[in-house]
């Protein structure tokens, strides 16, 4: 029978005809041998193989370098199997798991008796460094499922997965050295690619991430083609560690948790001020166009059934037990959406009052499994600025760039870039093809309009319409996705939502669900990582501390700190019986915007020695009224912190 023939579409419109399961490599050989040495994969449609593997099907065909960004995927998926390959050198009775690359690196989950340590995470490196400098090339075969049942017969983790493939399923191993693992690949062509790496933590992971199954022991790594920029991610972790918002948490003592309350904070009074300091903000930008309004916390289980969470999202909800029914027919709101609809369809509409926008931060509940529990950022008890948008259809382009000027505005008040990202249908959804066709092309235009540049998501939408993401980044390069506008046709089909049009006719709305900040309590943790807790003057929780010299001077500096707080600055005197320089460390390490000093001169002259959080040993001395009114002006101007300020 005659061999297939598959066609690649090169980059420059030439095409390569060759037969199906030649290997990536012959093709990349006939191009040229420069190309060959340079190569470390190759991408068919789009989909990233390496130089191993047989091709099957026709399509583009790209040779990737160091310099496409795909090909670091691909050294840290090869730097997971070396991982692996020296685990097993050193500690031949682990079990291996699996080992991907993730975002910023990799990791492989190992069966062993006891915990990693630090030391064993330094022998282990020095083992991959042998196994690189070995050269070993990661060779492919594929194997029946008898086959590999004999080869893993010693790896019961390996056997699980195997037993779980199809009949019709390509089962491949790669082997470098002595070691043998089930894989699907790509791998770059030999362990020597991997040079420049760090293996970073380890953490316990439950097996297939299912908590009732074994706890293995995870391994995190990076690694990276330059050494630079190895160099710089490492200098971000220690950044991100020195920032850790749990740890300035405590420091600056902004919350608490408990175990008696799972994933919910308590805000301390100092932590009380920056939220309450932060919603005012969100709130005065939001008095001229948007109605806040307050909805109920429980309801039942009928309104989830009509939004269409009980079926898509209920693992997610806390469940109440209802009295009268004896089921689990109630729930706490993961969301304010269909309250908002309820809102909305209690009263009548005109064409002419729309677009009606409702704002709600009223708690939020989602049962969050209790491994996935981090912080602030991962919390089961949150609050968003959460608002839903209800207009008409010649209106969304409109919508669409008061609510991306808003959003982008906001985030720029505290030196956040974002970056744009548009989500279309996932394969979990509610609602029709022809209603998510036209809500994509409504946004996707929406969006075209702005002229903002955006990245494709494609199936990353929500379950009830395509939407567009915001990713901050931070000042340390991190990128968080924060704020979401979704478009939501099948809403108001759902809920019967209807306004009177000019021709005096019951027409349908669409909806916008809007969010800015996400939840409160993972923006202040994003804001606490970015400004290191050395917040700006009008979101500190305390923005000057009064410190008198001595007793002589406390009436005077009493008197200050009752004509600050009188005037709305959130000032705290300080006038322990300690010395001077010591209560100056403590406002230094609670990151306090200003120190205003009080001795005998200042006290005489009615003025106040005033120290800047970064700006070391040097003092002003100004009038009381002078920096009264300076801290007003940062305060109703929003300024951002100084450089440095952060490594007061």
């Amino acid at each position: 029978m005659a061999t297939e023939t598959i066609q690649l579409v090169l980059p420059n419109g030439a095409t390569r005809d060759v037969p199906a399961g030649t290997p990536a490599r012959d093709v990349v050989a006939s191009i040229g041998p420069g190309l060959l040495k340079a190569a470390i994969a190759v991408a068919v449609d789009g989909e990233v193989q390496d130089l191993a593997t047989p091709l099957r099907k026709s399509g583009a065909f790209v040779v990737l370098k160091e310099s496409d960004p795909r090909s670091l995927a691909v050294l840290r998926h090869s730097g997971a199997h070396i991982l692996a390959t020296a685990v097993r050198r050193l500690r031949p009775e682990a079990n291996i798991g699996f080992g991907p690359s993730i975002d910023d690196g990799f990791y492989y989950d190992f069966e062993v008796d006891k915990p990693f340590t630090p030391e064993d995470l330094e022998a282990f490196e020095a083992e991959m460094v042998k196994v690189a400098a070995e050269k070993y090339p990661f060779e492919r075969a594929e194997v029946s499922k008898a086959e590999g049942e004999k080869l893993f017969v010693d790896d019961p983790l390996k056997l699980e997965r195997l037993a779980e493939l199809g009949d019709d399923e390509v089962i491949s191993t790669y082997t470098d050295g002595p070691f043998v693992d089930l894989c699907r690949g790509p791998h770059v062509p030999d362990t020597s690619y991997l040079r420049h790496f760090k293996l970073l933590s380890t953490a316990g992971a439950y097996w297939r991430g299912d908590e009732r199954r074994q706890m293995l022991q995870r391994i995190y790594a990076t690694a990276f083609w330059k050494k630079d920029d190895l160099d710089a991610h490492l200098h971000r972790l220690s950044e991100a560690r020195r920032r850790d918002h749990r740890v300035l948490g405590k420091q600056l003592d902004l919350f608490h948790f408990f175990p008696v309350a799972p994933g919910a904070a308590f805000w301390t009074e100092r932590g009380t001020h920056l939220w309450n300091a932060l919603e005012g903000f969100v709130r005065e930008r939001q008095q001229d166009a948007f109605s806040e309004i307050r909805t109920p916390l429980l309801y039942n289980k009928t309104l989830w059934e009509q939004s269409g969470h009980w079926g898509k999202y209920r693992e997610n909800m806390f469940l109440v037990l209802d009295k009268e029914s004896g089921e689990h027919d109630m729930s706490l709101k993961p969301m304010n959406c269909p309250s908002h609809h309820l809102y909305f369809a209690a009263h009548k509409h005109s064409y002419r009052e729309l677009p009606v926008r409702y704002v709600t931060f009223d708690p939020l509940h989602r049962n969050e499994l209790s491994g996935a529990l981090s912080g602030l950022t991962r919390v089961r008890q949150f609050s968003q600025d959460d608002c839903h948008v209800y207009l008409r259809e010649d209106q969304i382009a409109g919508e669409v760039q008061f609510l991306m000027d808003f959003i982008l505005s906001y985030y720029e008040t505290f030196g956040l870039v974002a970056k744009l990202k548009f989500a279309t249908r996932p394969p979990e959804r509610i609602g029709s093809d022809d209603l998510w066709d036209r809500a994509e092309s409504s946004l996707r235009a929406a969006l075209d309009q702005t002229g903002r540049e955006y990245e494709l998501k494609e199936g990353d939408g929500a379950f009830y319409g395509p939407k567009i993401d915001f990713d901050v980044l931070d000042s340390i390069g991190r990128a968080w996705q924060i704020g979401t506008i979704q478009l939501d046709y099948n809403a108001p089909e759902r809920f019967d939502l209807e306004y009177t049009g000019e021709d005096n006719a019951a027409h349908r709305p669409v909806v916008i669900h809007r969010a800015v900040s996400g939840s409160f309590e993972r923006f202040i943790a994003i804001l606490i990582e970015h400004f290191a807790g050395a917040f700006p003057v009008w979101l500190s929780p305390e923005q000057v501390r009064v410190l008198p010299i001595a007793d002589d001077f406390a009436p005077q500096a009493r008197e200050v700190t009752a004509k600050l707080r009188a005037v709305g600055i959130r000032a705290h005197l300080d006038s322990r019986n300690e010395t001077l320089n010591y209560r100056i460390r403590e406002a230094e390490t609670m990151k306090t915007p200003y120190m205003a000093v009080i001795g005998k001169r200042e006290a005489e002259a009615g003025t106040l020695a005033v120290r800047e959080r970064g700006q070391g040993k040097k003092q002003d001395v100004i009038s009381v009224d002078a920096f009264i009114a300076r801290v007003l002006e940062e305060t109703r101007t929003r300024v951002l912190p100084t450089p440095g300020a952060s490594d007061a």
